[in-house]
């Protein structure tokens, strides 16, 4: 199943409920609250998608085993929809600092090329040495 197919809204209230194990009028009160948010159908029927049930879940969860109220509930969502937004961001950024590395490097090594690559003879002091020219393109 692809990202396309989780968003795509085709349950009605009843199964999307069903398939959340709650109640519709929770569902309802979750609306309200802004902690989903339908499709509506061209007749305002609510549709519900796969990745709506799969935010009920987390929603019902949150309340029945940590606790939660709905005010918690909607600040730890928030929080981990922050959290997503962020690490999407860090991704970029990974990324953006790989290609400038490797562009880096690629530029480095293209000035390190580009030297003439020359020997400078060393000796000892008053020694004379004698450098015979080379030609070019010969090492």
């Amino acid at each position: 199943m692809d990202f396309d197919d989780k968003m795509r809204p085709v349950f009605m209230i009843s199964v999307a409920a069903e398939l959340a194990e709650m109640h519709p009028q929770t569902l309802r009160t979750y609306e309200r609250r802004g902690l989903i948010r339908p499709r509506r159908s061209s007749k305002s029927t609510r549709l519900y998608s796969l990745d709506d049930v799969e935010r009920l879940r987390r929603i019902q969860r949150l309340v029945g085993e940590c606790g939660l109220n709905l005010a918690g509930v909607e600040r730890v969502l928030e929080m981990e929809e922050q959290l997503a937004v962020l690490q999407r961001r860090l991704g970029e950024l990974q990324a953006d600092m790989e290609r400038l590395a490797a562009q880096a490097r690629e530029e480095l090594e293209a000035t390190h090329r580009s030297y003439r690559k020359e020997l400078v003879p060393v000796g000892s002091p008053g020694e004379v040495i004698v450098v015979t020219s080379r030609r070019r393109g010969s090492r």
